[in-house]
């Protein structure tokens, strides 16, 4: 559901050929939105992990705000999926190197659907570097999107809870920030990504505290999880099975505790590690690398 494209109370400029269908907060269709249920932005969530978790909260029930940076044509499809499991979703164009386009993300979102409940910070640049390569801007590049944005986004959520718990004592929030099983298994490949995700991981404990008690702040750390470019798929099979479980965990395996960090409202301040024990173990290089 969303307010009509042309309409005087939708069209906002985005960016460069980009349309905000969003609603102002006190329109009928925002109320409409705001009265079905639970609203959870996933960013990153037009492919691969993003999508499937996307998919799964929709299914769940959750009304999913999917972002995405340039696959504009895989969100509209993620949205369209997501509408027929929880009949109330709709995408969000942001640049996470932009940090007034992170800072507008929530407001946007809030707009649309009239509340936000849960944040999945999903969306994640992964590159190479090395000892030998690393460099200023490449570590910049990650610590914006895999750091900085998500604790933007964090802070957003909660002064968003805040405005709402002054008519509602029970509004809560709840972050998810995915990590890496890397963090407990360093390797030297991908430096920057690795501090990225370190840092990240960090700031989930501190914000697990700061947001207290009103906002809960969840680390999960999959496992090799899907393939890629890098890896064929006789390759990726095998090293999927390199666990003491003698598997890694599936998109359904981290969705499934993405959904249970969601929910359960004991947990915070803590990171589940969904990689079938992968952290264990000793690698002396990243998967793409073997």
């Amino acid at each position: 559901m969303s307010c009509p494209p042309d309409s005087p109370a939708a069209v906002s400029a985005i960016g460069a050929g980009q349309v905000d269908t969003s609603c102002p907060p006190d329109s009928p269709a925002a109320s409409t939105l705001a009265a079905k249920g639970r609203t959870v932005l996933v960013t990153g969530a037009a492919r691969r992990l993003g999508r499937s978790m996307a998919l799964a909260l929709a299914a769940a029930g959750w009304q999913v705000a999917v972002h995405y940076r340039s696959s504009a044509q895989e969100a509209t499809e993620t949205v369209a999926e997501c509408e027929g499991l929880s009949g109330a979703s709709a995408s969000f164009r942001a640049d996470f190197q932009d940090e007034a386009a992170v800072r507008a993300l929530v407001p946007r979102v809030v707009r649309h659907f009239g509340r936000l409940d849960a944040l999945v910070n999903s969306a994640s640049v992964f590159e190479h570097d090395s000892a030998a390569s690393f460099g200023f801007a490449a570590l910049e590049k990650h610590l914006r999107s895999n750091t900085g944005a998500p604790v933007l986004l964090a802070q957003a959520l909660h002064q968003h809870i805040l405005a709402r718990a002054a008519a509602d004592e029970q509004a809560q929030g709840v972050v998810v920030n995915l990590l890496d099983q890397k963090l407990w298994n360093t390797n030297p490949d991908f430096i920057s990504y690795t501090l990225s995700k370190a840092a990240l991981e960090a700031a989930g404990n501190m914000l697990a505290l700061a947001l207290a008690p009103r906002v809960r702040v969840v680390g999960v750390a999959p496992g090799l999880t899907l393939t890629s470019a890098l890896l064929s798929a006789q390759k990726f099979a095998q090293l999927h099975r390199l666990s003491p479980l003698g598997r890694s965990s599936t998109p359904d395996d981290v969705a499934a505790a993405v959904l249970f960090a969601l929910e359960n409202r004991s947990i915070t301040g803590t990171t589940l590690l969904v990689d079938g024990g992968q952290h264990l173990m000793r690698f002396e290089r990243d998967f793409s690398m073997m």
